[in-house]
């Protein structure tokens, strides 16, 4: 008899409860995290492959911000991110620095190159190195598009004019996109004219693009990409385990494994070069 009387409510006691469990699981325990990184990383396609990996070992959600690494940098140093993966090692060790980053571990790299209109003409194909090819785009006057968005790509881009010992604001054929490196190739893309990309970028969108890679392969073009967490014991509700986790895993053998197979049935090549445990004064460009 008094199974009969509670029955309905025992019923509906567990049937409560497993609604309670399905919901806990499809938003991950409730566990989340934000990851501040780069565009490329995005456009380039990795993160729909690694980010979901993580996820379903560790339970954790991760919310994506794909910004420039300026800008990802600002969000650690304001502790409104979690967890970094970035590629603009000077800013980096500044951020490291100042006591806003820990855990700081080497992921991969992968080099930057000039596209541009097949036609080139500028010339830059023929340039014997990278100072060569930004000398050639600006006497040529031909049209260039920067990020102009503190990016790392961006960060590089200007460093290069600076060695070079020319500033090209100003200059009628320099123009700022603002945005992220897909948006950037776009617009080159629609005008014609010179950028500078990761490969892994430009690769992923080469088909939508009539642009060719133009020129690469000198050792001022290293891309070198880290993650860290941003430091705990600065800024508070930070989660703490997530982002420990989110760093062990890219450098983990699974992760790493995936960052090394990424584009290479596509493409040929990988997009990516795994590089976890490695001294970095041995990096190259590919």
């Amino acid at each position: 008899m008094l199974w009969r009387t509670y029955r309905p409510l025992a019923i509906a006691f567990v049937l409560a409860a497993a609604l309670t469990a399905a919901l806990t699981s499809a938003c991950g325990g409730g566990k989340s995290l934000i990851l501040a990184t780069t565009t490329s990383t995005q456009d380039s396609g990795l993160l729909d492959v690694l980010v979901p990996v993580f996820e379903d070992e560790s339970g954790y959600n991760v919310k994506v911000v794909a910004v420039g690494t300026g800008e990802a940098l600002g969000m650690g140093s304001r502790g409104d991110a979690d967890v970094l993966l970035v590629h603009a090692p000077k800013s980096e060790e500044e951020f490291v620095s100042e006591g806003n980053g820990v855990n700081r571990q080497l992921v991969m790299h992968n080099d930057f190159v000039f596209a541009g209109p097949a036609d080139d003409p500028a010339g830059i194909a023929d340039a014997e190195d990278v100072l060569g090819a930004l000398q050639a785009i600006a006497d040529a006057d031909a049209p260039f598009i920067s990020r102009g968005d503190d990016s790392g790509t961006n960060k590089l881009e200007l460093a290069l004019w600076e060695e070079l010992g020319f500033d090209p604001g100003g200059e009628g054929w320099y123009e700022e996109s603002g945005q992220g490196m897909g948006a950037t190739l776009q617009i080159a893309n629609q005008r014609g004219a010179y950028t500078i990309s990761d490969r892994g970028t430009f690769l992923s969108l080469s088909d939508t693009l009539d642009l060719d890679l133009l020129f690469e392969g000198d050792p001022k073009l290293l891309n070198i990409y880290h993650v860290m967490q941003v430091n705990p014991e600065k800024f508070d509700g930070l989660e703490e385990d997530g982002a420990a986790a989110f760093v062990a895993f890219l450098v983990s053998d699974r992760a790493q494994g995936l960052i090394g197979d990424f584009g290479v049935e596509q493409y040929g090549q990988p997009l990516f070069i795994p590089d976890a445990g490695k001294p970095e004064d041995e990096l190259s460009v590919p």
